[in-house]
């Protein structure tokens, strides 16, 4: 079933939609109130939406009429099967993946498409496809379908893919237009994708480049045009208030950079999984990036709304984004009123990475960074805030991301009655050598690199490792932003000289921060049923080159 198809089927089953639509579906009357000079029906997000889907779907049914019977004609012809051809299996079509051998699929028919890169006219979109099949994609873009491109594809026909690998592509397109990513992230899962850093590369920038910054997605990414992206804050109670912002709009308030790091709150889980099974992605080390975050301040945002920073007791802003699961429902989360207000909490709502535009995989063309909390909480293709007495409502919010102590069960968690986490504990890894490497010291000692982190805005102020399990241990030297504790949210990367000693060392590390909190050095007394805030020392074995 295809994305479109889905969201017409739920934009009209009502205990479908999401409580959100106050957010989207606004009143005309209040809103030529205060937008007189602009046209109702141009802004209306959600009208618009289902307009287009209808449209749309009514366009492609007419053409598909039209045209039925000679794309099926077109279809027994492309990617079927070539007796004359030799047959490949997936998984070496797979390993052609770059522009010196691009290979892709198509039905049965496998190609080498190399030579063509350069004059795809739609740039570098194809490379999404490299070493997989363009049916996904060529179900979103339509205008393939000819019997021009088929011939064109046949021309670089080279073999046939083999019949054991060959796979129904009908229900992908709502991936087609993902982002392409680079080649040298950590997958941990393809659809959606999500993908770490390697950890060489997390030592080797203070600040991560965007390419190589964690990718954790939930849903497919959202095609967002940010010259057409509207926020709209809603203020509920009393004089319900409602403030509608394009992103040039958006950028008229007081422009501010913060540096901070947005863990997710799973980094390291695959290590508490070792001491029993927990459920989430199998993060190791590298769900943790640091950037330099542009945009403005939420506090900024809301005040210019009407909201008050002296009636927070009890208020939540729940933060919604375009990322839309297969029920129609858009992620969301929420923090507390009184932290989205704390001048020195610094949440901002970001337009820049690094002083470039945000990327599609990072939230293209407005996110939220919350420093200090999980970076669920940092939700990105920001489109909808509402402040109100209740927390967002969302399966995310309301049954993830939670803290459960170590004798609770999945048989007796109560997810509705525990904290949400809002912050995140001290932490740190060893990233240069990676565990199982072979190591030649130089001079007699090991070079060994990391970072650490904490949240809430504390400050790194001790790194110390051991290579003795903890009975002496050798502080580390410390590269760290200059914002001071309590608005410190930036990483620390750390390096340390350690004298080589035997064939085996086994490397220990952990952290300290500014309001002194310690890691603990074991999993077993954190361990909790979703892995997360998994923190305890660090621990790998490297073979030392004698």
């Amino acid at each position: 079933m295809s994305l479109r198809t889905i969201s017409i089927r739920n934009l009209f089953r009502q205990k479908k939609v999401f409580h959100f639509t106050p957010c989207i579906i606004q009143s005309q009357k209040q809103y030529e109130d205060r937008y007189s000079n602009r046209s109702w029906k141009n802004e209306n997000i959600s009208v618009g939406l289902l307009a287009s889907l209808i449209l749309g779907t009514q366009l492609t049914e007419n053409n598909d009429n039209e045209n039925k019977q000679n794309e099926s004609e077109l279809h027994q012809q492309a990617g079927a099967k070539r007796p004359d051809l030799p047959t490949y299996r997936a998984e070496e079509v797979s390993q052609h993946n770059n522009e010196r051998s691009f290979w892709v699929t198509y039905k049965q028919g496998v190609y080498d498409v190399t030579s063509f890169l350069p004059s795809h006219p739609g740039g570098e979109q194809i490379y999404n496809a490299a070493g997989l099949s363009v049916e996904p994609f060529w179900n979103v873009y339509g205008m393939h379908k000819t019997k021009e491109i088929y011939e064109l594809l046949e021309s670089y026909r080279i073999g046939n893919l083999h019949e054991d690998d060959l796979v129904d592509h009908s229900d992908e397109e709502m991936w087609a237009k993902e982002p392409f990513r680079d080649k040298r992230l950590c997958v941990k899962t393809a659809r959606p994708f999500n993908a770490e850093t390697p950890p060489a590369e997390q030592v080797r920038h203070f600040d991560t480049p965007a390419e190589l910054f964690y990718v954790r997605q939930h849903m497919p990414v959202p095609d967002l045009d940010g010259s057409c992206h509207r926020l709209t804050v809603l203020v509920e109670g009393e004089g319900e208030r409602r403030l509608q912002l394009s992103v040039d709009e958006l950028n008229r308030f007081k422009r501010q950079e913060v540096r901070a790091a947005l863990m997710c709150a799973g980094n390291r889980r695959s290590e508490m999984n070792l001491v029993k099974p927990v459920k989430g992605l199998s993060w190791r080390t590298g769900a943790i990036g640091n950037a330099v975050w542009g945009g403005v301040l939420l506090r900024d945002v809301l005040l210019a709304a009407g909201v008050s920073d002296k009636d927070t007791e009890g208020k939540h802003v729940t933060l919604m984004g375009a990322d839309m699961d297969a029920t129609g429902t858009y992620f969301s989360t929420s923090i507390p009123l009184s932290h989205a207000l704390d001048e020195r909490a610094r949440v901002l709502l970001a337009t820049s990475m690094n002083g470039a535009p945000l990327t599609k995989d990072h939230g293209h063309p407005l996110r939220v960074v919350v420093p200090g909390a999980p970076a669920v909480r940092s939700v990105k293709w920001l489109q909808c805030i509402k402040v109100s007495s209740e927390e967002s409502p969302s399966h995310w919010h309301q049954r993830d991301y939670r803290s459960f102590g170590p004798s609770v069960s999945w048989e007796t968690a109560d997810f509705p009655s525990a904290p949400p986490v809002y912050s995140l504990p001290v932490t740190s890894a060893v990233c240069s050598p990676e565990d199982g490497d072979t190591v030649r010291p130089r001079r007699g000692a090991l070079h060994v690199q990391g970072y650490a982190y904490s949240g809430g805005g504390a400050k790194i102020i001790r790194v110390e490792v051991s290579t003795d399990r903890g009975a002496t241990w050798r502080e580390a030297r410390l590269r760290s932003d200059s914002a001071p504790p309590r608005e410190h949210y930036s990483w620390t990367l750390w390096d340390v000289d350690l004298p080589a000693a035997g064939p085996q060392m086994e490397i220990w590390v952990k952290a300290t921060d500014s309001n002194f909190n310690a890691q603990p050095e074991n999993f077993r007394d954190i361990w909790n049923i979703r892995g997360i805030l998994s923190n305890a020392y660090h621990k790998i074995k490297v073979n030392v080159e004698q």
